[in-house]
C-alpha cells in the first residue's frame, strides 16, 4: 500500500467515525465540506458563507476543510463520492477527468472576463443551470452552484506577448486534457502537476510558468518564483459546489431547500466579493516585489492567441462527442448577449 493510500485510509477512518451526515430531519447533523484553497481565498469565503447560512437557519453544523487538510483535489472528490464528505468545492480543472464536458471552461476566449458580464452569465446560463446538473448527477454528484473566481493570469520566467514567446516553456496545467491542449496550441509544453508541486517546480525551473487567478498567485506566493504576469484575456477560473447525491437525496425536502438557499446565499456574496479582487491582489503583489512585471496584451497581440482557439474547440468536441457539441452550442447561445455589447 502506498503512503498516499495509507493516509487516505486514515483520513477516511477518522471522518467516518460518528458520521452523522445522513441524519433524519429531526436530528441535527454535522456536514463535512472540503475545498481546494487556502484560508481567506475565494472558495474559503464561499464555504464560510454557506456554513453561516446553514447554522443560522437550522441546528445543523458545517465543518470546513481547506486545501491539504484532507489531501489534494482528487482525494477530496473521492471522499465525497464515497460519502465520507457531504460537500466538495472543486474546479472543472480537476473534475474534467471525471466529467469531460466540464472541460468546456478551458476553451480559450469562450467566456467573457469582464466582471459584470461573467456574473450575469453564471446567473442566467441554461448550459450551466440546466445542462450541467444532469452531467454531474451521472457521477453521483448534486451540482449546487457554479461560480467564477476571476480572470486567469499566466505567470512565466520571462514576459510573453506572442505564441512564439511560449516556445520552449513548460507551463504547469491542472490534470485536465483540454487545458493541456490549450497551452499546446499557444506554443508551450503543457506540464500537468498537482498544486502541491507548483511552487517548487517554478523555483527549480522544472516548469517555467503556470496560470491562476491573481488572488491565488498572491496567496500562494507564486509571483516570488514566477514574477512575470501576463494578462492574455483567455479565460475565467470557474469552480463548483457539489454534494454527494445519495446524501442530498436522503435529506428531507426542508433540508434540501436549506442547502439550496445556502448555496444561493454564498453565490450572492461571492459575486459581490470577486469583482475588484484582482486589482486589489495585484496591488499587493506589486507592493511586495519590485521584480514583478505586468504584461497586458493589446487587441492585436491577443488576436494571435485567439486564432489558436478553434483547434481547442475541435478537440473538445472530439473528447465529448454529441453531448459536448450540444453543450457548446448552448454556451454560445447563452453568451451571445455579451458579445453584442
Amino acid at each position: 500500500m502506498t503512503l498516499k493510500n495509507i493516509l487516505s485510509t486514515a483520513v477516511a477512518g477518522v471522518l467516518m467515525t460518528g458520521v452523522v451526515g445522513f441524519s433524519t430531519a429531526a436530528e441535527a447533523a454535522n456536514w463535512r465540506y472540503a475545498h481546494e484553497e487556502f484560508e481567506g481565498d475565494v472558495q474559503d469565503v464561499f464555504a464560510y458563507k454557506f456554513k453561516e447560512y446553514i447554522e443560522e437557519n437550522s441546528d445543523n453544523t458545517v465543518q470546513v476543510f481547506r486545501f491539504g487538510e484532507l489531501g489534494e483535489s482528487d482525494d477530496i472528490m473521492e471522499q465525497t463520492q464515497m460519502g465520507i464528505l457531504q460537500f466538495v468545492n472543486q474546479s472543472p480543472g480537476f473534475t474534467g477527468s471525471l466529467i469531460p464536458e466540464a472541460q468546456i471552461f478551458f476553451i480559450p476566449y469562450l467566456l467573457p472576463v469582464n466582471d459584470e458580464d461573467i456574473v450575469d452569465f453564471f446567473r442566467t446560463s441554461a448550459a450551466i443551470n440546466e445542462m450541467f446538473p444532469e452531467l454531474y448527477a451521472e457521477q453521483g454528484l448534486e451540482l449546487l452552484k457554479m461560480y467564477p473566481e476571476g480572470e486567469m493570469v499566466v505567470t512565466a520566467d520571462t514576459p510573453v506577448r506572442t505564441p512564439e514567446d511560449f516556445h520552449g516553456k513548460n507551463i504547469r496545467t491542472m490534470t485536465n486534457p483540454l487545458l493541456s491542449e490549450t497551452y499546446r496550441a499557444f506554443g508551450a509544453t503543457p506540464t500537468p502537476l498537482p498544486w502541491g508541486e507548483v511552487y517548487g517546480g517554478l523555483q527549480t525551473n522544472i516548469i517555467q510558468g503556470q496560470e491562476n487567478p491573481i488572488f491565488w498567485i498572491q496567496s500562494g506566493g507564486l509571483y516570488e518564483v514566477s514574477p512575470n504576469l501576463i494578462f492574455t484575456g483567455h479565460g475565467q477560473f470557474t469552480t463548483a459546489l457539489m454534494a454527494n447525491q445519495d446524501f442530498f437525496n436522503g435529506l428531507s425536502a426542508e433540508d434540501q431547500q436549506l442547502v439550496r438557499d445556502a448555496s444561493e446565499h454564498a453565490f450572492d456574496h461571492i459575486t459581490e466579493y470577486v469583482p475588484g479582487l484582482s486589482e486589489e491582489m495585484l496591488d499587493k503583489i506589486l507592493e511586495a516585489s519590485s521584480e514583478v512585471t505586468v504584461t497586458r496584451l493589446t487587441d492585436e497581440e491577443r488576436q494571435a492567441f485567439m486564432d489558436k482557439a478553434p483547434s481547442v474547440e475541435e478537440r473538445f468536441i472530439e473528447m465529448t462527442g454529441e453531448s459536448g457539441q450540444e453543450l457548446l452550442q448552448q454556451f454560445k447561445e447563452d453568451l451571445e448577449p455579451y458579445k453584442a455589447q
